[in-house]
């Protein structure tokens, strides 16, 4: 009898422990590549992830969403932040976060720090572009 509720304990432990298990981000990190922000990362767990947040702040602002990837099994992540050309900062902090199943909530994980110079052609070439989109 005793062996049958502890079986059922271990069960429910076991159950809440997956249910409730996190993501882990193991490195993330920013990369210039001309006017653009690579953003790498890896995750060595990501269970009942639906998404990852990526925002960027600037000295000036407070932090935005830039993009959401949705978790695909993957250990390597990348993604390219193209509209940098915006903005006239020199320093940039991006953050990633977890969205889970379930949990409309976003749980940050990460930040990472880039300086860079963005040409001011490459900037106004930027601007124009997005006034016709």
């Amino acid at each position: 009898m005793k062996n049958r509720y502890l079986i059922k304990i271990l069960l429910i432990l076991g159950f809440i422990a997956t249910a409730f298990a996190g993501a882990n981000i193991q490195t993330f990190q920013a990369i210039a590549s001309g006017d653009n922000v690579n953003l790498e990362w890896q995750v060595s767990d990501e269970t009942n992830v639906q998404y990852y947040v990526i925002q960027r702040q600037t000295p000036q602002t407070n932090f935005i969403d830039v993009a959401r990837i949705p978790a695909n099994g993957s250990s390597v992540y990348k993604y390219t932040d193209q509209s940098i050309y915006k903005t006239n900062d020199v320093m940039l902090t991006y953050q990633i976060g977890v969205i889970y199943f379930g949990d409309p909530n976003i749980y940050y994980l990460k930040q990472t720090r880039i300086s860079l110079s963005i040409s001011g052609i490459r900037r106004t070439w930027g601007s124009i572009k997005a006034m016709f989109r």
